[in-house]
This record gives C-alpha cells, sequence and structure tokens, in this order.
C-alpha cells in the first residue's frame, strides 16, 4: 500500500511530508493553470499581447476586457512579477504603477 506516516520527532519537523509537499505543488500548479485555459488570448495571436516596441495595446486590451479570467491574469502577473506584454488587460508600465499604487 502506501508509505507509513509517523508524528514528527519534534514540533516543526515535517520532513516525513515530503511526498505530500511535492503533491501539493503539482495541485496547485494544475490550479494555477487552469485560468489560463479560460483565458480568450489562449484563442488569439500572441503576437497582440506582445506587441514590438511603440506597437499598438489597443487589440489586447480590448480582448482582455471581455475575458472571463482578467483578475486571475493580472494577479499572476503581479505575483510572477512578468514585465513584458498585456497580462490582465494592462501593460508593463500600467503594471508597475499598479505595483506601486499598492505597495
Amino acid at each position: 500500500m502506501g508509505e507509513e506516516v509517523t508524528q514528527p520527532d519534534q514540533p516543526g519537523d515535517v520532513s516525513y511530508s515530503s511526498d505530500l509537499a511535492e503533491d501539493f505543488d503539482i495541485l496547485f500548479d494544475s490550479v494555477e493553470q487552469e485560468w489560463q485555459e479560460q483565458a480568450l488570448c489562449a484563442e488569439t495571436d500572441p503576437e497582440a499581447f506582445f506587441p514590438e516596441k511603440g506597437g499598438s495595446t489597443r487589440e489586447a486590451k480590448r480582448i482582455c476586457k471581455a475575458c472571463a479570467v482578467r483578475d486571475e491574469c493580472l494577479e499572476y502577473a503581479l505575483e510572477h512579477d512578468e514585465r513584458f506584454g498585456i497580462w490582465g488587460g494592462l501593460s508593463e508600465r500600467e503594471r508597475r504603477r499598479l505595483k506601486r499604487q499598492i505597495g
């Protein structure tokens, strides 16, 4: 059957739970990526979301505005310090400004 789980020898000893931690990481990654599968940008040309310097962001922002997972996308970009492209309807500059505002 499965590996026997024993009580830790000392408080805070979690070495016995490495398999559990690995399972959690796999589950978390799976849940974290679910929103990406629902994103409208996944169905469109990625070049619209990563325009060349000085290129228009209008099309990407229009798509983001209608996207059901826009908030999750923006949260992901802020948490992972995404520095390029349109995420959650905001450009790199707009995300930097937002990060400064929310501290």
